[in-house]
């Protein structure tokens, strides 16, 4: 048994390298998604046709196929190839929100919550910042979880990155913290 002390436990830099060498495997964003529309509500919407923006404001709630995104206010551009990018800020009194349903098993999602999310539908890169956390769910009881100030969940390469702030200080430790359960115990609750 090694033995690692625990303030290197806790370092941003170990948990990052710690979190990019682990991957959910057979684990992906439910591929339907990608060719769902885009359905939007919130109190006030302005759009812009010609250059593909849209400005939300008031009570965001953004569907597309599995996907939810809940804010305060956000944007939404969308390319000339026709991948989205969504930027969604929450308020003080409530944090902006993420959840999409995994492919694979029927109730497996990943759901997240910072005062930030931002979504590339086109690298499906999603990133929570601001006291960010991201949760895997089977079944709604948590597999994995994960909190700092920054996270990033990268859908196609299957990992995460998690970020302390820019000026955070080593006394500051732990800024990033991940409960990962055990892969054996998780595939047979399936």
């Amino acid at each position: 048994m090694t033995f690692v002390h625990p303030k290197i436990l806790r370092t941003p830099t170990f948990l990052a390298l710690a979190l990019s060498f682990y991957s959910i495997a057979f684990v992906y964003a439910e591929n339907a998604d990608q060719d769902k529309p885009i359905i939007l509500e919130a109190e006030k919407v302005s759009v812009n046709d010609v250059q593909q923006v849209y400005e939300l404001n008031g009570d965001v709630l953004l569907t597309k196929g599995s996907i939810l995104v809940t804010g305060e206010k956000g944007n939404i551009k969308v390319d000339p190839e026709g991948y989205e990018y969504v930027d969604v800020q929450g308020t003080p009194e409530l944090v902006a929100s993420f959840r999409q349903r995994r492919e694979g098993p029927a109730d497996e999602f990943m759901q997240g919550r910072g005062s930030v999310v931002t979504y590339n539908a086109k690298t499906e890169l999603l990133t929570l910042t601001g006291e960010a956390s991201l949760k895997r769910l089977l079944n709604m009881q948590m597999i994995d979880q994960l909190r700092g100030w920054k996270i990033e969940y990268d859908d196609i390469k299957q990992t995460y990155r998690v970020f302390p702030p820019s000026n955070a200080k080593p006394e500051d430790l732990p800024l990033a913290r991940a409960i990962l359960s055990p892969r054996r115990k998780a595939t047979l609750e399936k």
